[in-house]
């Protein structure tokens, strides 16, 4: 019996993958009204064109928002000119907002000033409820630096959870639905489609510390590891998830364990504006629960803590004697009873100071300040030094700031910040020392002679 001859297998062909753009549709449910911001680069010229292509797969409305800074003169204007012909060959509705970005600035830099100013922007549209969402463009690439980037600084792990996927804002959110996709693949992508983008010159300028990382730092780290950006992208999915977990047990255990008050005979305890621990119960609990718990009473207390004020007041705890105490950082103090820990911020000078109040509209003197407060429904104003949890809507923000941070951001400190001066009418902070404050009220404040 003859065997049939063996025919040689033809050689495979290599199939050529075409790039595409890793979209998490789970952000985008059906009947979203969902505007994409596009400032002209690649990433959001790519979000929008693969939104534009699936909106009616995905079942959302979808319209387009651009912000042009002024920073640039000439090349902003083009970039503008450039997404309104995207826009309009893509059939979006686009909405294009100038700002004077250089005149608005504040003591954060020009890059934080115009994300503000952005940020405000989308929260306007939300608010008025024009769109349900803004979905912007950030990238694998941007978590990368993002993360990179406040482990320089020293952040926790809640800082290196880096940029959300999801961002509730008020009545809005944004979403990031490229944070899986490289910033490669994204200009891939475009160039498979023919679709050309613009190119910001200042995203070279290394004056900028996102743009040293960009373009020093991480490449130079990458020669040690090809993998770092992915790497670090990773490392923010599992802090947020780490974050996400101790953030309800921290909230039930800071029930049980964080006291507010002095106590006082026959049980309770007496307002005094202290915050306090059990110190015995605290140093029987494990490590990364005693850090996290002194984080809370601290930032309770009005102050924000770094590792050496924890590890500070961890050991005031576990190896102090009674009537020990110790001024950390922001002005927190940190005395050691009997029994406790007691956490502080500021001096006496915070005690004195008590809220003065009066009718609105109306004038008051309080604190070594004038006041008059006209606008809105008759109410009770109060003038009172800040305390933990007030938040203020700066003028130009892009929604109410803990009170904390803005005082961080003007570097005020010890007694000074402990007793830093807010009005506080139906429950909104209507005025601040030393800021412009957003509100439905018009306040005026001068220092009295």
């Amino acid at each position: 019996m003859k065997r049939k001859p063996e025919q040689t297998p033809e050689p495979e062909r290599k199939q050529v993958q075409e790039p595409e753009l890793k979209l998490n549709h789970s952000l985008l449910r059906p009947g979203l009204r969902l505007a994409v911001a596009i400032s002209g680069g690649a990433d959001s010229v790519a979000l929008t064109l693969a939104l534009a292509e699936r909106a009616s797969d995905l079942g959302i409305g979808l319209q387009a928002m651009h912000v042009n800074h002024g920073l640039r003169g000439a090349e902003s204007d083009g970039e503008e000119a450039f997404v309104r012909e995207l826009a309009a060959r893509l059939g979006l509705e686009l909405h294009v907002k100038r700002v004077d970005t250089q005149a608005e600035r504040t003591g954060d830099g020009v890059e934080e000033t115009a994300r503000c100013l952005r940020y405000a922007w989308f929260d306007e549209r939300m608010a008025d409820g024009a769109v349900d969402a803004v979905a912007t463009a950030h990238t694998l690439d941007d978590q990368a630096e993002t993360v990179l980037g406040k482990f320089l600084r020293g952040a926790w792990t809640q800082g290196l959870a880096g940029i959300f996927p999801v961002v509730e804002r008020g009545r809005g959110r944004i979403v990031r639905p490229l944070l899986a996709t490289r910033r490669s693949e994204v200009e891939a992508w475009l160039r498979e489609h023919g679709q050309p983008w613009c190119e910001d010159s200042t995203n070279r300028e290394t004056v900028y510390t996102r743009n040293r990382i960009r373009h020093e730092l991480l490449p130079e780290l990458e020669r040690w590891n090809p993998q770092l950006k992915l790497h670090l992208a990773q490392m923010a999915e599992l802090a947020r998830g780490e974050e996400a977990y101790w953030a309800i047990e921290m909230e039930r255990l800071a029930s049980l364990l964080v006291m507010t008050g002095n106590p006082v005979r026959g049980g309770g305890r007496a307002a005094s504006g202290k915050v306090a621990l059990d110190a015995v119960r605290l140093t029987g609990l494990p490590l990364a629960v005693q850090r996290r718990l002194l984080r809370v009473a601290a930032e309770r207390s009005g102050a924000t803590v770094d590792f050496e004020a924890t590890e500070a007041m961890r050991s005031l705890a576990a190896e102090g004697h009674a009537g020990e105490k110790r001024t950390l950082a922001g002005g927190l103090l940190a005395e050691r009873t009997a029994r406790e820990l007691r956490l502080s911020l500021g001096t006496a000078e915070m005690e004195m100071a008590g809220p003065v109040g009066f009718a609105v509209p109306g004038e008051a003197e309080a604190h070594g300040w004038r006041f008059r407060i006209e606008g809105g429904d008759p109410a009770e104003a109060v003038v009172r030094p800040w305390r933990a949890g007030d938040r203020v809507r700066l003028r130009h923000s892009s929604g109410p700031k803990k009170v904390k941070e803005v005082l961080e951001r003007m570097k005020v400190t010890g007694s000074e910040r402990a007793a830093w001066l807010v009005m506080e009418c139906g429950g909104e902070v209507v005025w601040m020392q030393g800021v412009d404050v957003e509100s439905g009220r018009r306040v005026s404040a001068t220092r009295c002679d």
